[in-house]
């Protein structure tokens, strides 16, 4: 549930006047509304607000382990208090809106925050167990393992009404600051006690000393800035930026280039060119030496601790390049902007455009583009020249995790992961190819370097034709429905329809993953979005993989609470529980992997080679997805969320809100607010939403 926060308040509408009569232009400055909203998941609340230098979230997690974080944008920093467990429920109540705040360190340092004021009932005491001030990064490990790097611990200063903590960041050069000031109740060394009515009531004030990100909103960000979904665009804008989109808030609140990659593609037909200039841009200036794209970045007091590691005192960032999945996004991405006939005459001035800024002094983004397409094809011509299984694109070593799915289970103990060899591998070479086809690269390329350009395309047919069959799964068809009948038992969700989905024919459908010895992971999983986005499946073949994936879960992957990214129901027990409800790349729903699938469909049925029966069931399956896309709007803009089936309906749960939950969502993610590019048919939207309040009733 999402709320726009838009009163001011009558110190606000004072100081407004004040500005007004005394500078008109710092008038005309305050009069610029700040962007903030509200967005409540079970036990967690998070409150965004963005003005001017300052951005950040407020997160309130309810229950009997209560926790306050503050997470800000500026250097991926945050402050933090979590309290210790108490045997009764304690629920947070923002009273009002989030207020900037601009402070100055001991130093005489600029500081950039926020305050909120709070109430806590059903709790008779707060008392403080551990509060962290330092990088995302820094409490995002304390929320899950209860650890700190030495140095971080911070001693808090209290009086009767007050608790602050204040500490310089490792290396002396930013500060941070986090204050409880208790407005009903009273401080007791770091417990907090509640008034004669029972109530606590806070003030907070968190403050971080990291330089201000550059925003992106209204029309330097949407071509169309007052279309679509209010609570997708405010999602949007609070995390872009000049420099960088975040991935999410609060746990992602930076660069990771996945996530930037993925949404840029989903998103272009409604971002502005400038937006997807800053966004390849933050992709291109991250690249290795060898042209891998980095999958996350090491800023503020995160970069300072690794550095620190290496015996240096520095907070200069570094970057991580574990991931394989990321390598082969961008190459996509380019040749779907740099090759749009309406973008045409821009392409060649962003190409020899520097890296960074000319302040950076990286080269320009072609060079950088070069050096990721070369790595792209040197890592599949093994497989281009010898298509067998030893020759696809496995994990780094010693690396458990490699593409999206980077739980350690996500791909279920596998080496080769599907999406990455089956769809993303291909599509990087057949963009590779356009953009060398059409002589955009040529200022940038090598005589040595062109001869491996002109193999990409029969490079790309290769992979297409060959790297899909090697992740084939067939179960016969009494195997198939005796295994949905077990697990639709254990799982306590209805059997019957997903048998009759089954029909008398073998189940046939891609493996999650292989093992390295070429074993297959028989999970069906929803990453055949990206084969229907990027790819041109045999119609044959096309017509399978759509049914397969809008069969009633457990047969396929369609419940009432959404399509679930892993089906487990044909896999061994022991590796059935590794997919549960519960844990991040299980049986749950990701908003951005249904968003996938729509833009493939959409794509797949502008094809003019489709059989009639092929293209109806695509329409039927484009159907089933945009109802069940409908049926959950209310979670679009999230990370993930689970499920409960009971009295016959299958019901929405945030994801975390469960202890045996793997983890807590973000309410607020990147790729989740593609939905202001992909819609469903104009002639859909009546029919799938009237059958969507059908099943609501």
């Amino acid at each position: 549930m999402r709320v726009r926060l838009s009163s001011w308040t009558r110190p606000a509408r004072a100081a407004l006047l004040c500005a007004a009569l005394c500078c008109p232009l710092a008038a005309a400055r305050a009069a610029r509304p700040p962007l903030t909203f509200t967005v409540r998941q079970g036990r967690f609340f998070n409150a965004f607000l963005r003005q001017g230098p300052v951005a950040g979230d407020l997160v309130l997690r309810s229950g009997p382990d209560p926790r306050l974080i503050m997470a800000f944008p500026a250097g991926d920093s945050g402050v933090g208090v979590w309290f210790a467990r108490e045997p009764h429920w304690a629920n947070w109540r923002l009273l009002g809106p989030l207020h900037p705040v601009r402070a100055r360190d001991r130093h005489g340092r600029p500081l950039y925050g926020m305050s909120a004021v709070l109430e806590l009932t059903g709790d008779a005491a707060l008392q403080v167990r551990q509060a962290v001030l330092s990088s995302i990064r820094v409490l995002r490990d304390y929320n899950s393992l209860g650890k700190l790097p030495a140095g971080i611990e911070t001693t808090p200063i209290s009086d009767a009404q007050r608790i602050t903590w204040s500490r310089q960041r490792l290396d002396g050069r930013v500060g941070y600051r986090l204050k409880l000031t208790v407005l009903r109740g009273h401080v007791r060394g770091t417990r907090i006690l509640a008034d004669r009515a029972g109530v606590i009531r806070l003030r907070i004030t968190g403050l971080t000393g990291e330089p201000p990100l550059t925003p992106l909103a209204g029309r330097q960000l949407l071509r169309h800035p007052h279309a679509g979904s209010r609570a997708a665009r405010d999602t949007l804008t609070f995390l872009a930026y000049r420099q960088k989109f975040l991935a999410g808030s609060w746990r992602f609140d930076t660069y990771f280039g996945r996530d930037t990659l993925m949404s840029v593609r989903l998103l272009m037909p409604a971002l502005t060119g400038a937006a997807i200039d800053d966004a390849l841009d933050s992709v291109l200036a991250r690249l290795s030496a060898g042209g891998q794209v980095a999958h996350e970045e090491n800023i503020g007091e995160q970069a300072v601790l690794m550095n620190l590691k290496r015996g240096v005192r520095s907070d200069a960032p570094s970057y991580t390049y574990l991931m394989i999945d990321e390598n082969y996004m961008l190459a996509p991405d380019a040749a779907a902007w740099l090759l749009n006939p309406r973008e045409r005459s821009r392409a060649a001035a962003f190409l020899s455009a520097p890296v960074g800024g000319p302040e950076a002094r990286q080269g320009s983004h072609g060079a950088a583009l070069v050096r990721n397409l070369r790595f792209v094809l040197e890592s599949a011509a093994a497989f281009a020249h010898d298509p067998r299984r030893a020759h696809l694109i496995g994990l780094k070593p010693g690396v458990p995790v490699g593409d999206w799915r980077d739980s350690t289970t996500g791909l279920g103990g596998g080496y080769y992961p599907y999406d990455v060899n089956a769809a993303l591998v291909p599509a990087a070479l057949d963009a590779a190819a356009r953009l060398y086809a059409s002589g955009l690269l040529d200022p940038y390329l090598t005589a040595a370097e062109r001869p491996l350009f002109a193999q990409a395309a029969e490079m790309a047919r290769v992979w297409s034709r060959r790297a899909p069959r090697l992740f084939t799964v067939t179960v016969p068809n009494a195997t198939a429905v005796r295994d949905v009948l077990r697990y639709a038992e254990l799982d306590k969700v209805p059997a019957q329809p997903a048998v009759r989905a089954l029909g008398r024919g073998p189940l046939t459908f891609p493996a999650l993953s292989l093992s390295r010895s070429g074993r297959a992971v028989p999970v069906m999983q929803s990453d055949v979005g990206y084969l229907l986005l990027f790819g041109k499946p045999a119609p044959q073949d096309l017509a399978r993989l759509v049914t397969m994936l809008t069969r009633p879960f457990p047969a396929g992957l369609i419940t009432g609470a959404g399509m679930v990214v892993a089906n487990p129901a044909f896999a061994p027990p022991g590796l059935q529980t590794e997919f549960t409800r519960h844990a991040y790349h299980g049986t749950v729903v990701w908003s951005w992997q249904q968003a996938l699938l729509a833009a493939g469909l959409a794509r797949q049925l502008h094809r003019t080679d489709l059989p009639p029966a092929v293209r109806a069931g695509l329409e039927a399956a484009q159907r089933t997805l945009w109802r069940v896309i409908e049926a959950t709007h209310s979670m679009a803009n999230t990370e993930l969320w689970s499920w409960t089936y009971r009295h016959g309906h299958y019901h929405l749960r945030p994801f975390g809100s469960a202890s045996s939950d793997a983890s807590e969502a973000d309410a607020a993610q990147l790729w989740s607010t593609v939905y202001l590019a992909i819609k469903p048919p104009a002639g859909l939207v009546a029919t799938v939403r009237a059958a969507a309040a059908a099943g609501a009733r």
